[in-house]
């Protein structure tokens, strides 16, 4: 920006606000010969009231001639917030220097102009720039998101030897950080000749703040911690102790925690906070819990943190947030209403749509799109409807959660509706399509003509690639019966994500191509795409059903180990299973007994059903004594012990069973059957059970049954006449 602007801005308002006529200081005004450096540090000691005194002196005795006394004027009054004052006296100063450039420089209330003046100031080459200059100028250029202005400033700290200095040094990694080049930022901060602590916090807070190379933040700090030179300090172990947290490294991270402890930080609140969601990401909940009930003070976000990542006592949480006078914000609610489980009560969701009202948070666009999402899941589609109607106005979120509840709820025909009158007013984005394509896909009775017509519309509109969109082809084709249009659509997905491997897999593991189900999950690792649970999951079902239980167990037994992908009780359900099947029982009881929770109910029924198929009395009658405590009025355990007994002959334990039975009120459940008959609108759906008599026609249908059996009796014979025959 040209100096003659400032001039021209800025002048005219100094001197309207400072007529310097006739004013002087009495104690000054009678001695000319007045030391600059004295009277700057005057200025700097002044009180704003006394700054246009102060200034006319400088004027009346000549020391507005030297450079130090009108920096000093000029840095007073832009830190008193009267900039143009400031502009005034560096444009009418006989003498300038770097320190008045960057003294404006820093004072500029905007951003944009401060750039302009430093390019003013760096074309017109008055004065050389220093460390000041290039400090100042990257945290503006940063702050604005001008990379290609840091590149320049970066060439010219080289250019200009400045490169070295330690405070242009931490202000080029904070610059490129900001910016997302984490590259230049390591770069820059190897380069460094030495560093201190702002240098490896700048690195340390640029990765953290990324959010996607927590290793990398480990690495940095524990590499601080090996240089020595320097000691954390409460930033360097705020940022150090999340990464802990994304990597799932919990031992690690009770030794930051201990290293806060040793470096007297642990007392802060943030510190609190991120421990406390370090611990929760862990998998500590009991550690995370105790934390944050110790914390000595907790905000707002130490509450949210911990309802956000404690689904169970959500709830309970948040009545003791209000109960401790932390007024909830909006964030705290949409973590709310996120961490509520799918099973919560109504009068739950209602309750904290209520708080939400009150808090006068409602309308906010996040809590009424969470509001939404929060009834979707507890079935409640007329409320999660209400709110959104009720929105001031619909962005296409709202739209999506809707259309998103309508399918996850088996409301088809709403969700197609609603997505009608969405394409009149809004473009659908890929969320939306997938979120139809789910709709069309929950209810058979839809014709696949919809979601062929989305699908042809998805494509047109571009979304071809869309890995939310591949994911829910997949699905639609594969849960319609067309496991060919389903390899289709993964085929022609050209950058083939998490979702569009696990839809595919998962769609094959359903219609039993087992061997299909391993040649994709081969073709996944080629391809570096790594696994999650669901994935897994799947893929050990496939090994379950195909008889490849040695490939299973392999599977199984890396998962924590080489994946790094938690182990769910469905996991070690299914592979219980698998063992079961295999005939391997002991391999199975002694797995199942490794679950972290226990047993399961469905890893115990599985289990005690294959000991029956291999006529395993002893293992049988361990896991029934487990599977009865859990649920001893469940007639399933006893009929199948009593069944294993009986197959090998054991009839005092089959009366053993019965009498158990009898003595704790277990009456075994009768199994029914159904049948449809008849065609058009007689059709009818008959329910039955063994040695049942209560259907009126009840003669008729034994009959029939007779007639049947003796029918199958009659070609049993001849099969076997024809082979004697043969």
């Amino acid at each position: 920006m040209p100096l003659r602007r400032l001039r021209i801005r800025t002048l005219s308002t100094a001197a309207a606000h400072h007529p310097f006529d006739g004013i002087a200081h009495p104690s000054l005004a009678r001695h000319r010969r007045v030391n600059p450096i004295a009277f700057s540090a005057a200025v700097r000691a002044s009180d704003p009231a006394s700054l246009p005194a102060l200034h006319a002196v400088a004027v009346t005795t000549g020391l507005h001639g030297f450079a130090a006394v009108t920096n000093s004027l000029a840095a007073r009054y832009a830190k008193t917030g009267s900039f143009p004052s400031a502009v005034g006296v560096f444009a009418a100063a006989r003498a300038r220097d770097v320190s008045s450039y960057n003294t404006i420089l820093s004072a500029f209330p905007d951003p944009a102009e401060a750039l302009d003046f430093a390019s003013w100031m760096l074309r017109s080459g008055a004065v050389r720039p220093d460390a000041v200059t290039c400090t100042v100028a990257l945290s503006l250029a940063a702050g604005r998101g001008e990379g290609f202005l840091v590149r320049q400033l970066h060439a010219l700290a080289w250019r200009s030897g400045l490169a070295a200095d330690v405070f242009v040094g931490n202000a080029l990694v904070t610059a490129y950080s900001r910016g997302g080049s984490l590259g230049e930022a390591r770069r820059v901060f190897d380069d460094m000749p030495a560093r201190d602590l702002v240098s490896w916090n700048a690195l340390i807070c640029g990765l953290a703040q990324d959010g996607d190379c927590p290793a990398e933040v480990i690495g940095v700090f524990l590499r601080m911690l090996r240089d020595g030179d320097v000691q954390p300090d409460r930033i360097s172990v705020c940022s150090a102790i999340p990464a802990c947290g994304g990597e799932g490294k919990l031992e690690l991270g009770r030794q930051v925690h201990g290293f806060a402890v040793k470096l007297g930080v642990e007392g802060y609140v943030s510190i609190g906070n991120v421990l406390v969601a370090m611990y929760y990401k862990c998998g500590a909940p009991g550690s995370a819990r105790r934390l944050f009930d110790a914390m000595s003070e907790r905000d707002v976000v130490s509450w949210t943190t911990a309802i956000s990542m404690d689904g169970e006592d959500a709830l309970t949480l948040f009545n003791g947030m209000r109960r401790d006078g932390v007024p909830p914000n909006e964030v705290t609610f949409v973590a709310l209403m996120s961490a509520l489980p799918a099973d919560c009560p109504a009068r739950g969701a209602q309750m904290v749509h209520a708080a939400c009202l009150k808090a006068a948070v409602s309308g906010e666009a996040a809590a009424s799109n969470s509001l939404i999402t929060m009834y979707a899941k507890a079935r409640r589609m007329d409320d999660a409807r209400m709110v959104f109607d009720l929105m001031p106005r619909w962005e296409i979120i709202a739209w999506n959660a809707v259309i998103s509840g309508y399918a996850q709820n088996g409301r088809c025909n709403d969700a197609l509706e609603l997505f009608s009158s969405m394409a009149r007013c809004l473009t659908p984005n890929e969320t939306t399509f997938a979120s139809v394509l789910s709709a069309v896909t929950a209810v058979e009775t839809v014709s696949m003509a919809y979601g062929q017509m989305y699908h042809s519309r998805a494509l047109r509109m571009g979304f071809g690639d869309s890995e939310y969109v591949a994911g829910a082809l997949i699905d639609m084709y594969a849960k319609r019966g067309s496991l060919e249009e389903s390899r289709k659509a993964f085929d022609e997905t050209e950058q083939r994500s998490l979702i569009a491997w696990t839809a595919i897999i998962s769609a094959n593991a359903r219609h039993g191509s087992y061997g299909a189900v391993m040649s994709l999950f081969g073709d996944m690792a080629r391809s570096g795409v790594a696994p999650d649970g669901v994935v897994l999951l799947a893929v050990l079902t496939a090994c379950r059903y195909g008889g490849m239980v040695d490939a299973g167990r392999d599977i199984f037994d890396s998962m924590a180990a080489d994946r790094g992908v938690e182990l769910w009780p469905e996991h070690y359900s299914c592979v219980v299973d698998m063992l079961g099947r295999a005939g391997r029982l002991a391999e199975a009881e002694e797995l199942m007994m490794r679950m972290p929770a226990g047993p399961s109910v469905s890893a115990l029924q599985s289990l005690l059903g294959a000991c029956r198929i291999h006529g395993d009395a002893e293992i049988g009658e361990r896991i029934a004594r487990i599977l009865t405590e859990k649920e001893p009025t469940e007639s399933g355990a006893y009929v199948l012990l009593s069944n294993i007994y009986a197959d090998v002959g054991d009839w005092d334990g089959v009366a053993k069973v019965r009498r158990k039975m009898r003595d704790r009120g277990v009456k075994k459940e009768i199994g029914f059957s159904w049948v449809d008959a008849g065609a058009g609108e007689a059709l009818h759906l008959h329910k039955f059970s063994s040695d049942d008599t209560t259907h009126p026609r009840t003669e008729e249908i034994y009959a029939v049954a007779d007639v049947l059996g003796w029918e199958m009796k009659f070609l049993k014979n001849c099969s076997q006449m024809e082979m004697i025959l043969i």
